[in-house]
């Protein structure tokens, strides 16, 4: 896939694309950020760029062609110099395989321009196979580069990281992750835009939650919302925050259906901001959001976004999901 067909990261796809064409290319790179919002997907987009037969010329940018045979069987997998250094059965990248890549990556491409070598996840490397990495990673061979996927990038050793170039990748925005769940997976609009909403930018996390589980998130954050909008009674409040826990209150589930609350918010503060509607992402919900409205002004929606997040983290340093669920309906 060229680099103009991968949905979001355009600043870093175009600095990509200008590096490629100038020759400036870093040959160590890390690409850190979330996972699941196209890091690889990126990768083998540099891949294709780097050895394309008709590349495509735009300006000062470089991207390519999509449809030759080298841009073809790196998209397969099946071209001889794009090499991938992934873990065993253990969960770990160990020393022999790191040394297997450096030693092919020291001879001349075998059918390309230009040999990748990805290592995804990085933070899978052990810690002598990272020490192993480190000459090659400050001289790579002249025909070579190398790119560390990781969403845990100080995982890293502090030397591998210093002798990387490190491209920064944020979360997709949720109309871009269910515009992908459309066109890449079949997914259904109502279900993508669902699963979009409680996947915190991630294609990835999306697609690892059910249809129905998405559809339930969205309801219980809907639901929260319209059981707050009016009320100041904290017993009510308190009722509402039962949809959040729905099911026992499991961590992932809670945490779900919080990202989709606060989806619902972002999509409300657009509304307020007479955002077009090809913004949102719970297009469909509009009608409901913007009945929300009269409750709720820029004020309070924003504070709402807010309060959301703390929430969110609140769960990462493991506090109690029924605690977080009163807590957020007695303060959104």
């Amino acid at each position: 896939m060229p680099f103009r067909d991968i949905s979001g990261h355009r600043p870093l796809l175009e600095l990509l694309g200008r590096a490629t064409a100038r020759g400036t290319l870093p040959p160590s790179l890390i690409f850190a950020g979330p996972e699941g919002v196209g890091k690889r997907l990126t990768a083998t987009a540099l891949a294709q760029v780097l050895n394309c037969e008709r590349p495509v010329q735009s300006d000062d940018s470089r991207d390519a062609c999509g449809e030759c045979a080298q841009c073809k069987r790196i998209a397969r997998g099946v071209h001889a110099d794009v090499l991938a250094i992934e873990p065993g059965d253990s969960g770990s990248i160990k020393l022999e395989q790191v040394r297997e890549a450096i030693d092919r990556a020291a001879y001349r491409p075998f059918e390309g321009r230009r040999r990748l070598v990805v290592v995804d996840p990085a933070d899978a490397l052990v810690d002598v196979a990272q020490e192993a990495l480190l000459k090659t990673l400050e001289e790579p061979p002249s025909a070579s580069v190398f790119v560390l996927i990781t969403s845990r990038p100080d995982v890293l050793l502090p030397t591998v990281r210093s002798r990387c170039q490190r491209l920064r990748f944020g979360p997709l925005s949720p109309g871009e992750v269910a515009d992908l769940l459309i066109r890449d997976h079949g997914v259904e609009p109502v279900d993508a835009r669902a699963a979009a909403a409680a996947a915190d930018g991630s294609v990835g996390r999306a697609l690892e939650a059910s249809a129905e589980d998405a559809n339930d998130a969205r309801d219980a954050a809907a639901r929260l919302l319209q059981s707050t909008a009016t009320s100041t009674d904290p017993r009510r409040r308190l009722d509402g925050a039962k949809a959040l826990i729905a099911g026992g209150g499991d961590r992932d589930e809670v945490s779900r259906r919080l990202l989709a609350l606060s989806s619902l918010l972002r999509d409300m503060g657009l509304l307020l901001s007479r955002a077009d509607d090809g913004a949102l992402a719970n297009a469909d919900l509009k009608p409901q959001l913007q009945s929300l409205l009269r409750s709720f002004d820029g004020d309070r929606t924003i504070k709402a976004f807010a309060t959301v997040d703390e929430a969110l983290s609140a769960l990462d340093r493991n506090a109690s999901p029924k605690i977080v669920a009163d807590w957020l309906a007695l303060n959104i």
